[in-house]
């Protein structure tokens, strides 16, 4: 059974991609050099992560992220896709313990009219967060339609995807409180939602860093629980296991769907052992459950269990 599970789940393009994401800025390297033009201090900023993380001058951090939105989802879902190309950049933010300060977007379309159910899809996101949209860039005339959204946060005390370490333990925190958005594999908790509740948990991974229960997060995207996990544990150069029977899910749906679903309010983050409550209680304070999923391992592979079952996911491929 869990073999064919993690066939199925891995064979999914969404999955896929996070597995090998990495050998996108490869040529790169993990770092670029940033130099303040006020003080001419330079800095190195990891590449890689939700956000890139660039030193305020004060102590803090500035946090910045951007998301393009795919053609074939804002052609199919032009509202949805409006509203989510708000709501996943304002999750990039929270999963590095920070506050959303602001969006800008670039927009593609043949003419106004096409982005009216986009527009309104973005201002309603941007209402329900409370995160305005500052300005942007629209271009006309063109053959189809596009979106790119960018992101600008702050931060105190970071929690980054390569901080992971080896013995920590695994956790999923996840809003349970919704259903699927049509046929797509998106758990959605944020439409329907009270715009008061989602506000509060705006502060959640950032309360997690600054009380020192974390130093390691990551937001639960469109490669679902596997993938992000993937992404998770590579930047931080260690392994995981991770045990299904312990991980959220909604009554009724079988892992097939839930391991590849993108969550509106999903992160996975480590901590050190004897802290698990006090994490937990956290996120059940605000209504969203938390559970321990696993653990951090030092062999930079990803083992699954299922009852009595496990199964290996090489990640060094």
């Amino acid at each position: 059974m869990l073999q064919n599970i993690l066939a199925h789940v891995l064979a999914q393009r969404s999955v896929s991609d996070k597995l090998t994401i990495d050998q996108t800025y490869s040529t790169l390297g993990d770092y670029v050099t940033y130099q303040d033009p006020f003080d001419q201090q330079s800095h190195q900023i990891f590449l890689g992560d939700d956000c890139a993380v660039i030193p305020d001058g004060h102590g803090d951090h500035l946090l910045f992220s951007s998301e393009g939105i795919i053609t074939s989802f804002l052609e199919a879902a032009p509202w949805f896709a409006g509203y989510s190309s708000i709501m996943v950049n304002i999750s990039d933010i929270c999963s590095m313990g920070g506050l959303p300060m602001a969006v800008t977007d670039v927009i593609w379309l043949r003419d106004r009219d096409q982005g009216t159910l986009i527009w309104e899809g973005m201002m309603a996101a941007s209402a329900a967060y409370g995160v305005p949209i500052v300005g942007g860039h629209t271009c006309y005339h063109t053959e189809s339609r596009h979106l790119a959204v960018s992101i600008l946060g702050k931060a105190k005390k970071l929690l980054e995807s390569k901080a992971a370490r080896q013995s920590e333990t695994l956790l999923m925190a996840v809003d349970m409180d919704g259903s699927y958005y049509q046929n797509y594999p998106f758990w959605n908790a944020s439409t329907t939602a009270d715009p008061v509740h989602l506000r509060a948990n705006l502060s959640l991974m950032y309360e997690l860093a600054n009380r020192g229960l974390s130093a390691a997060a990551k937001d639960i995207s469109m490669g679902g629980i596997i993938g992000t996990l993937a992404m998770f544990v590579k930047a931080s150069g260690v392994g995981a296991e991770l045990h299904l029977e312990q991980i959220p899910k909604p009554d009724g749906v079988d892992w097939e769907k839930w391991l590849i679903s993108f969550p509106s309010f999903g992160y996975l983050f480590t901590c050190k052992p004897g802290t698990e409550n006090a994490c937990i209680d956290l996120f059940k304070s605000h209504h969203i459950q938390c559970n321990t999923i696993g653990n951090i391992t030092e062999n930079q592979n990803i083992i699954v269990y299922l009852d009595k079952e496990k199964s290996l996911i090489n990640l060094n491929q």
